[in-house]
Parts: structure tokens; sequence; C-alpha cells
């Protein structure tokens, strides 16, 4: 444990050594991040990020778990091009982030749909600013309706949709784009334990369609395991990886029947000490 409480970082944090470039899809090298907090007596650098080093290969699901405050969004941000870096390199598909990029999705805790939007309309929506033509963004957002069980529901306003429904959609909307890389900060993190299973059998199956390179935020360790390829847990203090998890249980998984897999089990116990330790 070093002075700041939190465990030793990993160094580095899972590198994927000997590995071409091409095969990895996003990469975060000695990343630092630096905000600025202003109190009575003055402004204060504080660091979000401490040199945070992490490769995901291409096609590999990763659930980014840790507490709060522990910089998990602010990567994802740093990803997604919203949040420029102070220091280190990040690279997706090989290239520097920027916002709008075609081949990134970004999936947020809320559902955001449009309310003078339909169902439908709201899944084509992304479609639409990325120029696609309109018969072609309906069949797409009609599958993925489907796909999701809402096609009875693609004529429905916001208002008329539960959170849970909602949720479908804006899963919908983010698949829909067939970027190759998605990132996820916590999209079930306000539904309930039965909805959270139902939709991440929902992306799971999707997934596994296409198997795109997922970055995924969470609080809930047994989202995080039952979910992802790999668990990568982060302290704050500043933030950085202080373990990286192989899951391996196989796939396709059920998310239900894991709660009676002794290997599930295991991981949790593990993952859940490196976690108390780290912070």
């Amino acid at each position: 444990m070093d002075a700041s409480g939190c465990g030793q970082g990993v160094d580095p944090a899972h590198t994927i050594e000997g590995r071409d470039m091409n095969e990895v899809g996003i990469s975060f090298n000695s990343v630092r991040q630096y905000f600025i907090l202003r109190d009575k007596s003055g402004a204060h650098a504080v660091e979000a990020l401490g040199g945070v080093s992490l490769d995901i290969g291409r096609s590999e699901f990763i659930a980014l778990v840790g507490p709060s405050g522990c910089g998990k969004t602010t990567l994802l941000n740093i990803a997604a091009g919203l949040v420029s870096p102070q220091g280190g390199t990040t690279l997706l598909n090989g290239k520097p982030p920027a916002a709008g990029r075609g081949d990134v999705a970004y999936m947020l805790a809320r559902d955001a749909m449009l309310p003078w939007r339909t169902a439908i309309r709201n899944v084509e929506y992304g479609l639409e600013l990325r120029g696609v033509g309109k018969a072609e963004r309906q069949e797409r957002a009609k599958e993925l309706l489907h796909a999701v069980g809402l096609g009875r529901y693609e004529n429905a306003y916001r208002s008329e949709l539960s959170h849970g429904m909602r949720q479908r959609v804006a899963l919908a909307r983010t698949f829909a784009l067939k970027s190759e890389i998605l990132l996820m900060d916590e999209p079930y993190g306000a539904l309930d334990i039965h909805l959270k299973i139902q939709l991440g059998e929902l992306l799971l199956q999707l997934w596994d369609k296409d198997r795109r390179t997922v970055m995924f935020v969470t609080h809930d360790l047994h989202e995080a395991i039952s979910l992802a390829d790999r668990v990568v847990v982060m302290c704050p203090n500043p933030g950085r990886v202080i373990a990286d998890v192989e899951i391996p249980l196989e796939r396709p998984r059920s998310l239900n029947e894991l709660q009676t897999n002794p290997e599930y089990h295991k991981l949790y116990s593990q993952i859940w000490s490196l976690m108390n330790h780290g912070h």
C-alpha cells in the first residue's frame, strides 16, 4: 500500500507485448489527467489519472471497476476524444482519439432519448447524423428494436416507455451505428438487479454477433465478471490500474446460471479482495 492509500499500480497495466498494434483496439500509455479544484484557499491541481497504461485487444470486452473518483469515466472520455489528457498517449484502432469518430460509439448512463422523437426515430438518430440514407437507417433501426424486444413500441415516445425500455432503445441506438469500438459508461447503473441481468443478456447477444471492442465502466462487480473478458480494477488518489484479471468463463454465458458457477464465485472473491486492498 502506498502513501495515498491506493495499492501499487500495475506496471505496465496490461500491455499486449509482442502483438501487432493492428490487433489492439484501444491503447493507453502512461496517460495522466489533472483537473483544477478551486476553494477558499485558491486553485489546486488534482491528479485524476496517475499514469495509466492499458491495452485492449480488438474484439475484447473489458470492464473497468473501482470506487467513485478513480478516473474510470475520465479514461472513457479520453478514449471518446471528449477530454484531452495532460500526459501520455492514447490510440483507438491505431489513431488518436477525436470527438465524432465513425468507428466509436458512446452509451451514457442515462438513456438520452429525444422526447419529441419516437423510439425508432431515436434509434435512427445517430445514423441520420452520419449521413445514412432514410431507407437503410429505418431498416437498421427496426432490426435493432426487434432484437431488444421493442418491435411493438417503435412508435412510442419516451414518456410512454419505462426506464428499462428506454435503456433498451439506447442499446439499440448504440449498436445501430456498427462502430467497431463501444464505450459504455454505467449504462445499467440505475436499474434493478433483474433488469440489469435482462439487459446484460441482451448486450451479450448483440455483442456476440460481431465481437466489437468494448470498454464498459461499472460499479457492479457481478456485472463486470458476467460480461467481460477482463476486469480492470482501478483506485483513486490518483486514479490508476491496480489489477487486471482475466475472466476464463466460457461463452456464450447465461448471467442467471453464473450464480451457481463455482468459478464465478471464486473470481468474485478474488477481485473483491483486490478492490478492498487497493483503497
